[in-house]
């Protein structure tokens, strides 16, 4: 009997929510994807040391600032992993930026550039940008310049519906965070069937498919393998290592949960504009909460690792 994990790979792209590239390597997923908190994570590790410290030579011979050596930094990381996986790989703009467009937009064109001077396309590259509504229109300006975005931090459906007008190539929605904020208020227990994280999902692909909007959709941050699995046929998954190593220790049988030629009745379509996505965003304290907050912790380890890139240039002085 094939593993959970190989029963997903044959109905979900399976992507690697992780910057270590020795469980990529393990797990084979097809596409990877990074943020600030996940690169200072792998940038601590021994096995990667090289990749920080290139970006630092490079920053003292240069002088360049401190957020030019994080980008180099990023790119370091998502260069070596273009090497291990088939597909694509997201990195991050910078969290900060959240809320202005033209940077965001001049940010994506940045780490473009810099992975070209690598001899690696944009079309290897995911730009992801937080979901926010100034977010959402610098992706509709890059994606007419044919560079593909990955729209994170994705807590409701209005989100989806405007990064899915802006002809966004990605969303990411959020499950295990979803989940967070209703066990914080006092709701649960809940299985896979009624896990709020796993209905936003199923609700957001359900308004996908009935209206044939090429978005695709990848479920992230999941808690439990329950999740995931009840998402099975979602379009991708973004998965950690730890629970990419459960499900390919797992024997049992994987039913699938999604598919696009079952998806029921189709849901009221909505007429989005900004008036309308900052309403609808109004109206939802978890999905307004939970970007505000996703914001935040992004730009506390982006923080983090521009200390220690500080540090680790003075030192090189």
């Amino acid at each position: 009997m094939p593993s959970k994990l190989d029963q997903l790979r044959t109905m979900t792209t399976v992507v690697a929510d992780t910057g270590d590239m020795e469980s990529i390597r393990q797990f084979r997923p097809t596409d990877s994807t990074t943020n600030p908190s996940l690169i200072l994570k792998a940038a601590e590790l021994p096995a990667y040391a090289r990749l920080v410290e290139e970006a630092i030579e490079w920053g003292r011979k240069t002088r360049a600032p401190v957020g030019d050596v994080t980008d180099r930094v990023a790119v370091n990381f998502g260069a070596e992993l273009t090497k291990i996986v088939p597909g694509r790989v997201s990195t991050e703009v910078d969290a900060d930026l959240s809320f202005d467009t033209e940077a965001m937009i001049a940010k994506a064109r940045k780490l473009i550039g810099l992975y070209k001077e690598r001899g690696i396309g944009h079309e290897h590259i995911l730009i992801k940008l937080a979901s926010t509504w100034e977010g959402i229109q610098a992706a509709h300006t890059l994606q007419r310049e044919g560079i593909d975005c990955n729209m994170t931090l994705i807590f409701s459906i209005a989100q989806a519906i405007a990064a899915a007008n802006a002809g966004a190539f990605l969303i990411s929605p959020f499950v295990g965070r979803i989940f967070d904020w209703h066990v914080k208020a006092g709701e649960g227990p809940f299985d896979g069937e009624t896990d709020p994280g796993v209905r936003s999902v199923r609700a957001i692909y359900a308004y996908y498919k009935s209206h044939g909007v090429k978005t695709v959709v990848m479920g992230a941050s999941f808690r439990n393998t329950g999740e995931i699995e009840a998402l099975a046929g979602c379009d991708r998954l973004t998965i950690s290592p730890q629970l990419l190593e459960k499900l390919s220790g797992d024997q049992g049988t994987l039913v699938r949960h999604l598919d696009p030629a079952k998806v029921g009745p189709a849901p009221a379509k909505v007429a989005m504009d900004e008036k309308t996505f900052r309403w609808m965003m109004n109206e939802d304290p978890m999905a307004t909460e939970k970007l505000a907050e996703g914001i935040r912790l992004f730009n506390a380890d982006l923080g983090k690792l521009k200390a220690v890139v500080q540090q680790r240039l003075v030192a090189a002085a």
